[in-house]
């Protein structure tokens, strides 16, 4: 019986070592379809999921990532990638599927107000964010809002190195969907930040642009696989009520 949200996220932890059990691809697929309804930033899914089954990719990606137990007995992984590069398709999807829900003659004026707003967003606010050269633009973009915000509120991460970090949190929230739904299932995970980012990415031939955000190993559990109970600071150490 599949675990509840909050029994599934009890039963998560990150197993190091997984039986020789073989779990099924198809479960692991419709938990990436889990992932991919993620929160995201501006809804431009900037990322990409790579599910490996192949053998020996599986033995390659192991080595890349230093050859950890949690890497060699995974059954399967799961690399998560982001890509900020795909900024301009992804904000081009966007306008098309509004386009689309917008395709009708009886619109309201307030449906009409929506669709303008919209369509402005992904078609005018989205590429002056994006927009880079070389990181010059983010810099003076970042420059002049500072500027801005010194009498209103205003969006103050331009620069190349914030979009970075902004496409990563959105893959971050994705692979979070992904480990939870696979715990709801009784199948077990680890998100590996060690491996060697450049071989991975060699492995999976991906393009420059692409950033590894993490490896993930996938199987079920074996008992030596979690190392010791579970350690968390105490929660009121990290809970502010305002």
């Amino acid at each position: 019986m599949e675990k509840t949200v909050s029994e599934a996220i009890g039963y998560r932890r990150s197993t190091r070592v997984y039986k020789e059990d073989d779990i099924d691809t198809e479960k692991v697929r419709q938990c990436l379809v889990n992932a991919s309804l993620a929160p995201t930033s501006s809804n431009l899914q900037l990322w990409e999921f790579y599910h490996v089954t192949n053998k020996t990719k599986l033995e390659a990606l192991a080595q890349a990532c230093f050859n950890q137990s949690a890497a060699k007995t995974a059954k399967q992984l799961v690399v998560v990638v982001a890509r900020k590069d795909l900024w301009r398709k992804r904000a081009k999807a966007n306008i098309d599927f509004l386009n689309k829900v917008y395709d009708r003659d009886d619109l309201s004026e307030r449906d009409l107000k929506r669709k303008k707003m919209a369509t402005n967003y992904y078609g005018k606010l989205i590429p002056t964010i994006y927009t880079d050269f070389l990181g010059i633009l983010g810099y003076i973009k970042f420059v002049v809002f500072q500027v801005i915000g010194l009498f209103k509120p205003i969006y103050r991460q331009t620069r190349l190195s914030d979009m970075r970090i902004v496409a990563h949190k959105s893959a971050g929230l994705a692979a979070q969907n992904f480990m939870t739904s696979m715990a709801a299932i009784g199948y077990d995970t680890c998100p590996m930040e060690g491996s060697d980012t450049l071989r991975v990415k060699q492995i999976l031939d991906l393009p420059r642009g692409a950033e590894i955000n993490m490896v993930i190993s996938c199987g079920i559990r074996d008992e030596k696989g979690i190392y010791g109970p579970r350690f968390r600071v105490p929660f009121e150490s990290v809970y502010f009520e305002v």
